[in-house]
């Protein structure tokens, strides 16, 4: 009997070594594409009742968010700190898109080709990053980094609105508001190849965001919800009205954004009321 999409996304989420998970996810999503993976078709969807942790490298320091050491980018030091936070990041992104494939189950064919698509670019991204940090002499998990994407999937873990909301359209969808400007300071600094890494993660990175646009959509039609209302309400649930910007509108916009979601989060950026 062939292994199951959800057992194969398992395997690539619990995989704790680096270099590893990389093989497991390229080879999860060739055996995908090429249909070598069973699919379990379902009546109507579901969550997975397992709640599982996903596997990260075991020497790496797991802290909070104001305990990440900050240092001038500026430095080899800092270059270094740079790179392991962002490497962070797309490892993390990993685990989230692998979640999606295996916790939400007996949804659309649709959806797991766009979510193993996206685990196949994260696992790219990070692949890179691990790349240009071995160029300067560190190794991921080297450093210490935080957890607070990772902690914002288990908050979403049994709503799929919420975690289309909160993870790809709220914490990813920041890396559109903030790459630009990482983009501009490598280039300043003379990395050009850092610099590449970057465009090629925020180009993607627009398509990711727009997955999750669409599947938060889908999901708020099917529980005949008002997706541009229930958005704002789900930032003002889990976030407490805290809503970081600036954003990049431009960005949002072609990652399926509406104007009136837009106009609720300048809202919010300014603290006034949605």
């Amino acid at each position: 009997m062939r292994v199951t999409l959800a057992e194969a996304a398992k395997r690539c989420l619990v995989c704790r070594d680096a270099d590893a998970k990389i093989v497991r996810s390229r080879e999860t999503a060739d055996a995908w594409r090429s249909g070598n993976l069973e699919f379990e078709d379902c009546d109507r969807p579901s969550i997975a009742s397992e709640h599982l942790q996903p596997g990260v490298p075991e020497r790496i320091s797991l802290v909070h968010p104001f305990d990440v050491p900050k240092r001038k980018i500026s430095t080899d030091r800092g270059k270094r700190a740079f790179l392991h936070a962002i490497a962070h990041i797309e490892f993390n992104a990993i685990n989230l898109a692998w979640d999606c494939v295996w916790r939400f189950q007996g949804m659309p064919r649709d959806f797991y080709d766009d979510w193993v698509q996206v685990a196949a670019e994260e696992t790219e991204h990070f692949a890179l990053l691990a790349a240009r940090l071995r160029e300067h002499e560190c190794e991921y998990g080297d450093l210490p980094a935080h957890n607070g994407l990772w902690e914002m999937a288990e908050k979403t873990a049994d709503d799929l609105a919420a975690r289309m909301a909160m993870v790809p359209r709220y914490l990813e969808a920041r890396g559109l508001d903030v790459t630009p400007g990482m983009i501009e300071r490598m280039d300043g600094l003379g990395d050009a190849r850092s610099a590449e890494i970057l465009r090629i993660i925020y180009q993607q990175e627009v398509g990711h965001v727009e997955v999750g646009t669409r599947w938060f959509r889908w999901a708020c039609a099917e529980q005949r919800l008002d997706a541009d209302a229930h958005f704002s309400e789900l930032l003002a649930r889990f976030l407490k009205g805290r809503v970081k910007g600036p954003f990049n509108f431009d960005a949002r916009r072609r990652a399926g954004f509406s104007e009136t979601e837009l106009l609720r989060l300048a809202q919010f950026e300014h603290g006034g009321e949605t």
